[in-house]
């Protein structure tokens, strides 16, 4: 997997790589499991701090998207790995509180909302159900 920092960009380097990694899980370009490079090689090809890289990682696996195995490295974890249903079912009314309030000030009507909703959906790599 390819990571890029835009350096122009307003959005902090941890947040880039953050959402980055992020999206790529959601949408199956880093599948459960799979090993992200070490910090130290993240670092030096993305020419960062290497204590971003690991304030990344620590962040994402204190959100249960990453699993450290001393002596082995990161790996991307189990889908819901570490939150209960009704956890993962308030976080996820938070975000899309957040987003239907932006889309409102944003000017969007609702049909414009559900048809962008639904492209980006189909983006995404779901997990059968448990």
């Amino acid at each position: 997997m390819d990571f890029h920092i835009d350096v122009a960009s307003r959005t902090p380097i941890y947040r880039q790589l953050a959402e980055q990694i992020r999206s790529a899980v959601a949408r199956g370009r880093l599948q459960s499991s799979e090993r992200l490079p070490s910090v130290r090689d993240l670092s030096r090809r993305l020419v960062v701090n290497p204590n971003t890289i690991a304030r990344v990682y620590t962040e994402l696996e204190r959100e249960g998207l990453l699993v450290t195995r001393p002596g082995l490295g990161v790996f991307v974890a189990p889908p819901g790995t570490g939150l209960t249903k009704e956890t993962r079912r308030e976080r996820l009314l938070v975000l899309l509180d957040g987003f239907f309030t932006e889309a409102v000030l944003l000017g969007f009507t609702a049909d414009e909302v559900r048809e962008l909703f639904q492209e980006r959906i189909a983006q995404c790599q779901w997990q059968a159900e448990a």
